[in-house]
């Protein structure tokens, strides 16, 4: 008779206590080795940073179909089948706020890009070569100079030609610098009205002076350098935007990309603050601040989701309405239902999370609402702030 032999006993290689299943159960190291092909490392970073297996397929239907289910889950310690709040909510805030960037990018500032006549100063933000910046300003200037030549011409009317002369030849200098090409000398007889040329210099000068200096005594001085160096950001994207001209489209692309550099941050700041709001609106319901926070996670997730799926739709409809009308309505359609959807299911999962009649319910709701709103509108023009010193 052959003798029973036990089976050999796998061992943890960073404590060797013998393992039970993926995981040492005495000091948590994986069984799984980091000594793998290339591929399974690429997945297990994808793994890492989204985390979107087939739990997304739990997750997302009941997350955008059924207010409050998945908070409600979590509650009742059911968590594995289900993506975690913190990681939904920054996959589909990033997700969102990068198709929202890519939808706003196509905004014009001052006008169409390139639809400037070429007589125009404006014409200059549009060259893309230092080349074509000289051509341009060669076609201006030639008639402004035939014209300052003309001897039968009155002195005033030929200092208001060369004023003319100065502020062609300071837009092209403005597009110059951009390109990093050398500037256009100035001629004899060729000056800019100081009005016309730094209003919002003058402006910027009159509010914020003429040399401000952030010195806060009891701040690190390598912070208020850069809090200076901000400020001085700040003063040259405003000065081009209160001009006008050439320089304000730029201006405010530069702003924009500040603007949404910063944003997906001020979203995870307000998603605690959200927390607090609700742990201060619901505080004899004796709910851990935990609860709340996880409240917020699932909301602002699903708010992300849907400005997500609304920016997707948009991009459908412009390019399938131009060629299929009835479908660019029907797309209209679901976009105004997911609009009606947002507050409706913001409503019902307070609701069903927090478990008090209508009336509280909808009056806390509007309370809850109103409160946030202005902290949301606080923290986003701080965010446009931060986007101007970008």
């Amino acid at each position: 008779m052959n003798e029973l032999k036990p089976s050999p006993v796998l061992l943890c290689a960073n404590c060797t206590a013998e393992l039970q299943g993926a995981f040492c159960h005495d000091c948590g190291q994986s069984v799984k080795s980091v000594i793998q092909p290339m591929s399974h490392m690429l997945e297990d970073a994808g793994d890492l940073f989204f985390h979107l297996d087939e739990r997304i397929v739990h997750t997302l239907p009941p997350l955008y179909t059924k207010p409050g289910f998945l908070t409600l889950e979590y509650f009742s310690g059911r968590r594995v089948r289900y993506i975690a709040p913190f990681r939904l909510m920054f996959v589909f805030c990033l997700l969102a706020f990068f198709f929202m960037h890519l939808a706003i990018g196509d905004v014009k500032f001052g006008g169409a890009e390139g639809t400037a006549p070429r007589d125009s100063v404006d014409a200059f933000a549009s060259a893309k070569t230092a080349d074509e910046v000289h051509t341009l300003y060669d076609d201006q200037i030639r008639e402004v100079r035939s014209a300052r030549d003309d001897p039968s011409l009155p002195g005033a009317a030929k200092a208001g030609l060369g004023a003319a002369a100065g502020v062609i030849r300071e837009a092209a200098n403005a597009r110059l610098v951009q390109l990093q090409a050398p500037p256009i000398q100035t001629e004899v007889g060729e000056t800019a009205p100081k009005e016309a040329l730094s209003r919002g210099q003058e402006h910027v000068d009159r509010w914020f002076g003429a040399h401000p200096n952030i010195d806060i005594g009891w701040l690190p001085g390598v912070v208020n350098r850069r809090l200076n160096v901000a400020f001085e950001h700040f003063r040259a994207h405003l000065i081009p935007v209160l001009n006008g001209g050439p320089g304000k489209a730029e201006a405010m692309r530069s702003i924009l990309d500040g603007f949404f550099s910063v944003l997906p941050q001020t979203m995870f700041f307000m998603i605690p603050v959200f927390a607090l709001v609700l742990k201060l609106f619901y505080v004899f319901r004796r709910r851990l601040y935990m609860e709340h926070l996880i409240v917020s996670l699932h909301s602002h997730a699903f708010i992300f989701i849907s400005l997500l799926g609304l920016m997707l739709l948009s991009f459908a409809r412009d390019a399938i309405a131009p060629h299929v009308p009835l479908a660019g309505s029907a797309i209209g359609l679901v976009q105004f239902a997911m609009w009606v959807w947002l507050p409706v299911y913001l409503l019902v999962m307070q609701k069903r999370v927090y478990r008090q009649g209508w009336p509280m319910t909808i009056l806390k709701y509007w309370l809850i609402g109103s409160v946030y709103f202005w902290l949301l509108l606080f923290a986003i023009v701080i965010a446009f702030l931060i986007g101007m010193s970008h």
